[in-house]
C-alpha cells in the first residue's frame, strides 16, 4: 500500500475508530481526552490535506475492501473529494480548538468530543467513498451524530428540536435510498466511477434530490436548521460551516455535477427551488431575533446560492459554487463561533438586548464584522469572488426569473446581516452585565477564521485555478 492510499484509509479510519478511544482517554484526565480530541481532528485534516500532491499531480488513490454485490467499500481520492475533506476537517479542527473553553464548563463533554470526532470521521468517509451505498451509509452517520449533538443539553426542548432534525433528515435520507435502490436495479453497479458519464432517471434524480435537500437544510425542509440553534455555538457552526450542511452541496456536485448526466428539467427544478429557498430563508433573518436563528437563516440562503452555482450547467458558476463552500465555510464558522462568544458573556441570544458590545468585545466584533463582510460578498473577501462567479455563470442561462430571485437574496444578505452587526455591537447598550471577551482560545480561533476569509480574497487565484482543475477534470455536463 503506497503512502497516498496510507493517508486515504487513515483520513477515515482515524477518527471514525478514534471516537471510540475519547471515553477511555477521559478515564485517565480531562486534558488527555481534550488533546486526543483535538490530535484526532488534526491528523484527519493533514491527512486530507497531504492528498493534494497526489490529485494535483493528475492521479487518484483507491482503496476498496469487496463485499457480495457490488457492494464494495471504495474510498476514492480526487480533486473533488481531497477538496471537500481538507476544508470540512480544517475547520472542524477549528472548532475542536475553540471547544476546549468554551464547553469547559459543561456536563457531557466526553460525549460531546466523541460524537464531533465521529462527525468528521462520517464526513470523511461520505466525501472519499466512492460507492453510493456507503455513501448512504456514512450520510446516515452523520445524522446519528447530530440528533446526539443537538440535544446536548438534553432538556424536553433540546430533545425535541434534536428528535426533529433526526426524523426530517432520515426521512429526506429514505428518500434518497429508493432513488439509489433504482439506479442499483437499473445498472446492476453503485460504484460511481462506473457510473460516471450515464444519464439517470427524472424519478430517481428527484428521490436523491429529496435527501440532499433535507441534509442542506432547503426549502421544503429547512425549518430543522434553526431550531437546531438550541445546541452550542460550536456544533451549529460544525453544522452549517464544516460538516453536516455541506454534505448535501457535496452529494449534489459528485452525484449530478460529476457522475450522472441529469435531464433539463431536473436541474432547472433545482434552480426554482433554491431561488425559492434564498429568497424566504432571507426574509426570515430579516425578522428574527435570535442571533442563532438568524445565522442558521442565513445558511439556508446561502446553500441555495452554491446549489445555483452547481445547477446552472456550465463551468463558470460550478467554479464559483466550489469557491462559495470555501469561502462559506470559514467565513459562517466564524460568525456561529463569534455568536458563542456573545451568547456566552451576554447571557442571551437575543439580539433586542445586547448593543454597544463593541467597546467591551473589539476583537469579537472585528472578527464577526470580517466573516458578515465574505457572507454578503464584499470585495476584496473571498466571498465577493465565489458569489460573482455564480452569478456571472448563472446569468448565462439567460434565466432572468432566477436570476433575480438571487439578486433580491443577495440584497437581504446585505441587509440582515449590517441590521445583525448594528443591533449587537452598535447602538445603546441594552443593559447587559459588563461582557468581556472571550477567553484567548476562543478569540483566536474566531479572528483565524475572519483573517483566513479576508486572505482568500487576495489569493483567490490559488483556490480558483485549483477549482477550474477540477470542473475541467471531472465535470460531465457542463458547458
Amino acid at each position: 500500500m503506497d503512502l497516498p492510499v496510507k493517508m486515504l484509509t487513515m483520513a477515515v479510519a482515524v477518527p471514525v475508530f478514534g471516537a471510540f478511544l475519547v471515553p477511555f482517554a477521559a478515564r485517565i484526565s480531562t486534558p488527555v481526552r481534550n488533546a486526543l480530541a483535538v490530535l484526532l481532528g488534526l491528523f484527519t485534516f493533514l491527512a486530507a490535506a497531504s492528498l493534494f500532491t497526489t490529485v494535483l499531480g493528475g492521479q487518484t488513490s483507491t482503496w476498496m475492501l469487496s463485499f457480495p454485490r457490488g457492494f464494495d467499500l471504495i474510498l476514492h481520492a480526487d480533486l473533488l473529494s481531497v477538496f471537500m475533506a481538507s476544508v470540512s476537517a480544517f475547520v472542524s479542527l477549528i472548532i475542536l480548538i475553540y471547544s476546549l473553553d468554551y464547553i469547559s464548563h459543561y456536563e457531557g463533554q466526553t460525549e460531546y468530543y466523541a460524537m464531533v470526532v465521529l462527525f468528521l470521521g462520517s464526513m470523511m468517509g461520505l466525501v472519499f467513498s466512492a460507492n453510493l451505498l456507503w455513501m448512504y451509509v456514512f450520510w446516515e452517520m452523520t445524522g446519528f451524530c447530530s440528533w446526539r449533538l443537538v440535544g446536548f443539553f438534553r432538556s424536553d426542548k433540546d430533545v425535541a428540536k434534536a428528535n426533529k432534525t433526526i426524523l426530517v433528515t432520515v426521512f429526506g435520507a429514505l428518500c434518497m435510498l429508493v432513488g439509489i435502490i433504482m439506479v442499483y436495479f437499473h445498472y446492476g453497479t453503485l460504484d460511481l466511477r462506473a457510473l460516471h458519464g450515464q444519464p439517470i432517471s427524472l424519478l430517481a434524480a428527484a428521490f436523491i434530490l429529496a435527501g440532499i435537500l433535507s441534509k442542506s437544510a432547503t426549502l421544503p425542509f429547512s425549518t430543522w436548521l434553526p431550531d437546531a440553534g438550541v445546541a452550542p455555538s460550536t456544533v451549529t457552526s460544525l453544522l452549517h460551516a464544516a460538516v453536516l450542511v455541506k454534505i448535501g452541496v457535496y452529494a449534489y456536485a459528485r452525484i449530478f455535477g460529476v457522475t450522472f448526466a441529469a435531464p433539463d428539467a431536473f436541474s432547472n427544478a433545482v434552480l426554482y427551488i433554491a431561488g425559492a429557498s434564498a429568497l424566504v430563508s432571507a426574509g426570515a433573518a430579516l425578522i428574527e431575533t435570535d442571533i442563532k436563528r438568524i445565522i442558521a437563516y442565513s445558511t439556508v440562503s446561502q446553500i441555495a446560492f452554491i446549489f445555483l452555482g452547481l445547477a446552472s450547467g456550465n463551468k463558470t458558476a460550478f467554479v464559483g459554487a466550489l469557491l462559495y463552500i470555501l469561502m462559506h465555510s470559514i467565513a459562517k464558522g466564524g460568525l456561529f463561533l463569534c455568536a458563542g462568544i456573545i451568547e456566552q458573556n451576554t447571557h442571551t441570544k437575543d439580539i433586542t438586548r445586547m448593543g454597544g458590545l463593541f467597546a467591551s468585545m473589539p476583537l469579537t466584533g472585528v472578527a464577526f464584522a470580517l466573516c458578515s463582510l465574505s457572507v454578503m460578498g464584499i470585495p476584496p473577501f473571498g466571498g465577493f469572488f465565489s458569489k460573482y462567479l455564480v452569478f456571472s455563470g448563472a446569468a448565462q442561462n439567460g434565466n432572468l426569473v432566477v436570476l433575480l430571485m438571487f439578486l433580491a437574496g443577495a440584497v437581504m444578505t446585505l441587509l440582515y446581516l449590517v441590521r445583525l452587526f448594528y443591533k449587537i455591537f452598535l447602538g445603546e447598550p441594552a443593559g447587559h452585565d459588563c461582557p468581556k471577551e472571550g477567553s484567548y482560545t476562543m478569540v483566536a480561533s474566531v479572528l483565524a477564521l475572519a483573517v483566513i476569509g479576508l486572505a482568500l480574497g487576495f489569493l483567490i487565484y490559488y483556490p480558483s485555478a485549483y477549482a477550474e482543475l477540477l470542473t475541467n477534470t471531472l465535470g460531465v455536463n457542463l458547458q
